[in-house]
């Protein structure tokens, strides 16, 4: 869910870099703007294309398989390389790798309005997802940077957070608003000019120093070859898919060769001796499966199905969206209070009871009565994950706190995008069914997920 992704991104910043002269004279507030408008940006885009998807179907000739690989081609390679992402910005610079996502991710969101047919915008989209796995760490970077009292950083940080629930909660009215009033292309030119008044903003923002960060980039190749292989099984099948299977075995296989001898791998597979870290990654990982994926049928439903118009189904996941913030910061004084095991079951349970709910909804259901039962999983998967991603970082030494955020955001994007290609393909056998079935795995994973954290201390 990329809402609570925005909640744990902080830890995937790089280690602050000592303050320089320029950064005193610069504008801590106008960096922690361009800060959060950059990650925001990118917060947006993962959820304002949903609702769009039958108009951009319609307008390139793309079927079921072909808009799942729309949202599949941003959501694979932001998580796949987020795995490395925070040691380029090391090794480059917070501020100039933010530069560089932010510009790229630009020029890529016009490529996405300009694309003449369904792969050229696809192609587009994955150079976004790739721009958007370096935008994500370099922009919290810059806001430690610009505010090296803890006290001001945290509010800062929370701030910064704040603006990525905000887009995430925004992000299907914004597509329903913006495919109704103009077009599908819409909800790409849009991103123009607020990348070119972050890049502006940033003019502003002190030079980062450059560090010396390992990367593990065999890893990081067998990765995207492993999840992308997997991802194209699904969505495509037959014997090309069985082809992809195949390699993508053959990159796992390879993969976690890599890393059980790197010295310093994307991975480290010893953290997952942790019952915590087990729990909380596979906790993670099934919360996404249900939240994304739900979102995407359901955009998909609200349309297709009950003929509703964009911003009409847009309108449907406000309460839904809306909570989201909310109910992340009370999860985080809950869990605070009384530790991360309650909270996480109580989410947890919650959220499998949303799915069963939605078992009732049918053709005929009304969009208002669907739009009220969608929030009991908002708010159970809202109150689960601040309390894992919490219960991770205490189960890790300090010094690897970032490196194992950035392995919990990055799993359960993959679970995210993975979820997409299933029940994308299940709906498109017999749409009602398909999504019952879906809803059906999405509350099993839950299940299972909430019977690992009841033996959590």
């Amino acid at each position: 869910m990329t809402t609570n992704r925005t909640l744990e991104g902080d830890e995937l910043a790089p280690v602050t870099s000592e303050l320089t002269t320029e950064a005193r004279k610069s504008s801590p507030s106008l960096t922690l703007t361009a800060a959060l408008l950059g990650f925001a940006l990118i917060c947006l885009d993962a959820s304002v294309v949903n609702v769009a998807l039958p108009a951009i179907g319609s307008s390139l000739g793309a079927g079921m398989s072909g808009l799942q690989w729309v949202v599949d081609a941003y959501t694979l390679p932001f998580a796949a390389l987020m795995l490395s992402t925070g040691a380029f910005s090391d090794r480059t610079g917070a501020s100039r790798a933010f530069a560089l996502g932010t510009g790229v991710f630009t020029l890529a969101s016009v490529a996405c309005g300009l694309a003449p047919n369904l792969p050229a915008l696809i192609g587009a989209r994955v150079v976004q997802g790739l721009a958007a796995a370096v935008v994500l760490p370099a922009s919290l970077a810059l806001v430690r940077q610009a505010f090296p009292e803890p006290a001001r950083r945290a509010r800062a940080v929370a701030t910064w957070a704040a603006g990525g629930s905000a887009a995430v909660a925004l992000g299907p009215v914004a597509g329903g608003l913006l495919t109704t009033a103009w077009d599908w292309r819409g909800i790409f030119f849009v991103n123009l000019p607020v990348g070119a008044l972050i890049l502006a903003l940033l003019l502003r923002a002190p030079r980062s120093e450059r560090r010396p960060a390992p990367l593990d980039l065999p890893g990081q190749a067998t990765a995207v070859v492993a999840l992308t292989g997997v991802t194209f099984a699904v969505i495509e099948g037959g014997t090309a898919g069985w082809a992809a299977l195949a390699v993508a075995l053959l990159a796992g296989v390879a993969f976690f060769r890599i890393e059980a001898r790197s010295p310093h791998p994307v991975v480290p597979l010893g953290l997952f001796r942790d019952r915590t870290v087990a729990v909380a990654v596979a906790a993670g990982s099934a919360v996404s499966v249900a939240f994304y994926s739900v979102v995407f049928v359901f955009s998909l439903f609200f349309q297709q199905v009950q003929g509703l118009s964009a911003l009409r189904a847009g309108l449907a996941f406000l309460p839904m969206t809306g909570l989201i913030a909310v109910t992340n910061v009370v999860a985080g004084k809950v869990a605070g209070r009384y530790g991360a095991r309650a909270p996480m079951l109580a989410g947890q349970a919650l959220a499998v009871t949303g799915l069963l709910l939605l078992l009732s909804v049918d053709a005929g259901t009304s969009s208002v009565l669907t739009a009220v039962l969608l929030v009991p999983l908002a708010l159970g998967c809202a109150l689960t994950v601040p309390p894992l991603t919490a219960a991770m970082m205490d189960a890790v030494p300090v010094e690897r706190a970032g490196l194992a955020a950035g392995m919990l955001n990055a799993a359960r994007q993959v679970a995210g995008g993975l979820g997409i290609a299933v029940f994308g393909s299940l709906v498109g056998g017999g749409f009602v069914d398909g999504m019952r079935m879906a809803l059906l795995i999405s509350a099993g994973a839950l299940a299972l997920t909430w019977a690992g954290t009841l033996r959590l201390r």
